[in-house]
């Protein structure tokens, strides 16, 4: 369920929830004891080049951690910071990591009208305290906007941006 306060206001539990910089950060909500983190990410680059630095060993050890063992498959092994596996995986679609002590990360990717790629990410996890995902998205804009080539993908040029769902921002936007 969504918190019933406010996002934006100051007595909701996690905080205010709105800009944070160049990045903006969706809802939580509470299943039980699981808080579920959400986030939109919009980048000016293709599918192919954003599953890259999110579904390939490369890709992730550039922004998120070093992920070896990497077994790129369902029900694959997965060391992000911890041992675990591939929950879900659709090539250039879904990448879902369950990760033991960390909880589940998902990356749903779809391709956005005209160009571009949306990501829609979600953490679930029992911790109730943010891992610090506006600092790693902020390394993943960094990462897939800047780097030369991720698991032999090629290049990759502007950089993206990160949004709460039902926002839209400019690149280069404070």
């Amino acid at each position: 369920m969504t918190h019933p306060l406010d996002p934006l206001d100051p007595a909701h539990p996690t905080g205010p929830i709105g800009p944070i910089g160049p990045i903006e950060k969706g809802p939580v909500e509470t299943r039980g004891d699981t808080y579920v983190r959400h986030y939109r990410l919009r980048f000016p680059q293709p599918v192919d080049k954003v599953w890259a630095a999110v579904a390939t060993s490369e890709g992730l050890r550039a922004w998120l951690a070093v992920a070896e063992p990497f077994e790129p498959r369902l029900g694959g092994a997965v060391g992000l910071l911890g041992r675990g596996r591939i929950t879900a995986w659709d090539v250039e679609r879904v990448a879902e990591y369950t990760v033991e002590g960390r909880g589940r990360v998902r990356f749903h990717l779809e391709p956005a009208h005209p160009t571009g790629t949306t990501v829609r990410f979600t953490h679930e996890s029992d911790d109730a305290t943010d891992p610090g995902w506006h600092a790693r998205f902020e390394r993943l804009v960094r990462a897939v906007g800047d780097q030369r080539t991720v698991g032999g993908q090629g290049t990759v040029g502007d950089q993206g941006t990160v949004e709460e769902p039902g926002t839209v921002e400019e690149p280069g936007t404070p």
